[in-house]
């Protein structure tokens, strides 16, 4: 079992939600913590809530390869050697892919997988050096199967996943890991907060209508089933609300699942726009 006291946990996202409660969990059992968000209100009422000392807030937009490679230098030269990176930061925007605009794909892929791709590569040579670390990444349920109208979200967490797959292998050895995080209905400001695609139509109003049905975990939850999965050495977790169910759902109907997600999602193959 691994044990979080004196060592170093990087959070992005950390403002709300999951980060948020990482952030405090990680800080409760003895990290330090560098938490790091856009939104440098929402970031200050988070490192508020942290207990002990040596916690440090970054504002970073990670999306921006020159700023992680940055925060990176920062955190390891004020902090020290990163044992723990929690790639949590994440959005997401509602429409089928043939509403969304190609721009509204690249802002999607630009924030959860090419900030992904951003954290892991700056904060991974560290690592490897130490010969000591974990890479935690924040898939999704949605990067185990494909949901309607979250297209680019979809694509983005399964990119999430993908990397985090293969690095199980390629890091066998090198006393770094990698671990698949693959929340549910998480009670986060995620799909509330998410923007419709420019061109979205009714189906997309009904799903986003659904959230508060959906999204019932309290991220503290979660925060802390991530964290006991981390200890346990377990290279994938799955959390939240139907997280297991949408798992096996995957495993056992990989070609017919698609026709069960429609009507749960209350469209028809096509509709809206």
């Amino acid at each position: 079992m691994e044990d979080f006291s004196g060592k170093v946990a990087v959070v992005t996202g950390a403002g709300s939600g999951i980060g948020r409660a990482l952030s405090v969990q990680l800080a409760a059992a003895g990290a330090r913590v560098a938490l790091s968000d856009r939104n440098t209100e929402s970031l200050a009422g988070t490192l508020a809530l942290l207990a002990g000392a040596g916690h440090k807030a970054f504002a970073l937009d990670v999306t921006s390869r020159e700023a992680v490679f940055a925060h990176a230098a920062e955190v390891q030269a004020g902090m020290g050697p990163v044992h723990y990176l929690f790639n949590n930061a994440g959005a997401t925007i509602m429409g089928s892919f043939e509403q969304l605009s190609i721009e509204e794909i690249e802002w999607q892929l630009d924030v959860n997988l090419w900030g992904v791709i951003y954290m892991a590569k700056a904060f991974l040579p560290g690592m490897l050096a130490a010969r000591a670390g974990c890479i935690v990444n924040i898939s999704s349920v949605f990067g185990m199967i494909g949901f309607p109208l979250q297209s680019a979200y979809n694509i983005s967490k399964f990119g999430v996943r993908g990397l985090t797959e293969s690095l199980w292998s390629e890091l066998d050895g090198t006393g770094v890991r990698a671990v698949s995080v693959h929340p549910g209905g998480i009670r986060t400001g995620i799909a509330k907060s998410a923007p419709l695609a420019a061109r979205a139509g009714e189906a997309e109003r009904r799903l986003a209508g659904l959230s508060d049905a959906m999204l019932v975990t309290p991220p503290e939850d979660c925060a802390r089933e991530i964290l006991a999965g981390v200890r346990a050495g377990k290279a994938r977790i799955l959390t939240g609300n139907r997280s297991s169910t949408l798992w096996w759902m995957s495993r056992l109907f990989p070609d017919s699942y698609p026709a069960i997600l429609r009507r749960l999602a209350g469209g028809s193959k096509r509709k809206g726009g």
